[in-house]
């Protein structure tokens, strides 16, 4: 990596004080190009859409998105250094493939040491297939208590419970709630794993199904039935999917 080598960053922190800090550190670094400043997940999603960063700064514990769920809404791998006061989130930020991990109050020397490694890791050009290693990470914190859907520029945040139920279409998933469709890129089994087992049933290869919106089952076929939900949607349960649900109703 050449000396003259510009390192576009982005520091995302939902606290003040945090990235002022941050700003004071990373002035002393000319090779440093600070292109935004972020105080929420939110802001933090489109800045890295619109100004595809080489490093971002990236707090852990945030309200509305946290910084694993900034990092499932994103389309790049920029390096990441997570920077952090929860200390529990250290391992579960280097599954994520974190360049490093910043546990603060951090000194400005633990800073320049993480740049270090950033650098390292520009010069090899080293891909971090970022999506698939949040879905690990995310496998930490079963069951799911929301899913996150990314529509143009807008982030749906979608708690489990209003979800009536899940559809599969082929490499997507679509969520269904109150009547509206939320498409998302997901594997089903990776859904079917990770959200509650007492709550979501795999009723057949096609849905999963919030069993406290099913009204009635009736008979369809000698090896299925159908599940009518409180909105007077049917679905297809198939064999293996009504032994499940006999043991949960």
């Amino acid at each position: 990596m050449s000396s003259k080598t510009r390192i576009r960053t982005i520091i995302v922190d939902d606290e003040e004080p945090a990235r002022l800090i941050l700003r004071e550190f990373l002035s002393t670094h000319p090779e440093i190009e600070l292109v935004a400043d972020c105080a929420n997940g939110f802001e933090a999603v489109k800045a890295i859409t619109d100004l595809h960063p080489d490093l971002v700064i990236l707090d852990i514990q945030m309200p509305k998105l946290n910084g694993f769920e900034v990092l499932e809404l994103i389309d790049q791998s920029p390096s990441i250094i997570f920077a952090t006061a929860y200390n529990q989130y250290a391992v579960k930020a280097f599954e994520v493939h974190a360049v490093d991990y910043l546990l603060k109050p951090f000194s400005k020397e633990r800073l320049d040491e993480a740049l270090k490694h950033v650098k390292a890791h520009l010069k090899k050009k080293m891909a971090v297939p970022l999506q698939q290693l949040v879905t690990d990470s995310r496998m930490k914190t079963i069951p799911l208590e929301r899913i996150l859907v990314k529509e143009g520029t807008k982030v749906h945040v979608i708690p489990v419970t209003k979800i009536d139920y899940i559809e599969a279409q082929d490499d997507y998933v679509a969520i269904k709630v109150d009547g509206k469709s939320h498409l998302k890129q997901e594997r089903m089994t990776n859904l079917e794993k990770e959200l509650d087992t007492t709550k979501f049933v795999r009723v057949h290869r096609s849905y999963i199904l919030n069993i406290e919106r099913i009204a009635r089952l009736e008979l369809y076929a000698k090896d299925s039935r159908m599940a009518i939900l409180k909105d007077g949607t049917k679905l297809l349960i198939s064999r293996a999917g009504y032994d499940k649900l006999k043991d949960l109703l």
